[in-house]
């Protein structure tokens, strides 16, 4: 279990640093490569404590993830280096920032309504499929049957974010639930009052 937890820990930072360098590159534009690391303690101040050494190499690995993903692009200009975040990357950092203030893990008033995700996702596309489960369970969604998860809090931006990444279309549905049957479980787990 402990090695589990450690390599969730590990991916996690990735992230942080991940996305700390994509919005440095997205605030700026276009960034000379040399002047990313050093603008990443403004996005993640967690970083401060760094050696500069590590955190560069941290930066550089980043950088060169994003490229692989289609993330950012490389520039080269009367000999200088430079980056800059594409369309791609751009979506990509707007999901990111839209997970981390998921409604469904902040506690917000409850108007009695269940927000609802259902999605139809074809066996040749497993791996889509487990990856939106896995954004669900981090966005702080409960699954009610393997392809129907639900939150009580306006989430319909997060879903039209998560949709537009993972180009799932139709293949999955928001819906806006007034009453569900025996959802005295759902109400315990989001610690809902219930009446």
């Amino acid at each position: 279990m402990g090695n589990i937890e450690e390599r969730a820990r590990k991916r996690r930072k990735r992230t942080d640093v991940q996305r700390a360098v994509l919005s440095v590159v997205a605030a700026a534009g276009i960034i000379g490569v040399a002047l990313v690391a050093p603008n990443i303690f403004q996005a993640l101040p967690s970083l401060m404590g760094k050696q500069r050494y590590k955190l560069t190499f941290q930066t550089k690995t980043a950088l060169g993830r994003l490229k692989v993903k289609g993330y950012i692009r490389f520039l080269e200009k009367n000999g200088k280096k430079s980056v800059e975040i594409t369309e791609t990357g751009q979506r990509a950092l707007a999901l990111l920032i839209a997970r981390e203030s998921a409604p469904a893990r902040k506690k917000h008033r409850w108007d009695g309504r269940w927000r609802m995700v259902m999605f139809d996702i074809p066996q040749k596309r497993k791996l889509v499929r487990d990856r939106l489960r896995m954004i669900m369970r981090e966005c702080g969604f409960l699954r009610v049957q393997n392809s129907v998860w639900v939150s009580p809090y306006d989430c319909e931006e997060l879903v039209g974010l998560i949709k537009m990444d993972l180009r799932l279309g139709t293949s999955v549905l928001y819906a806006v639930v007034e009453e569900m049957e025996n959802d005295s479980w759902m109400k315990r787990h989001f610690g809902l009052s219930i009446s």
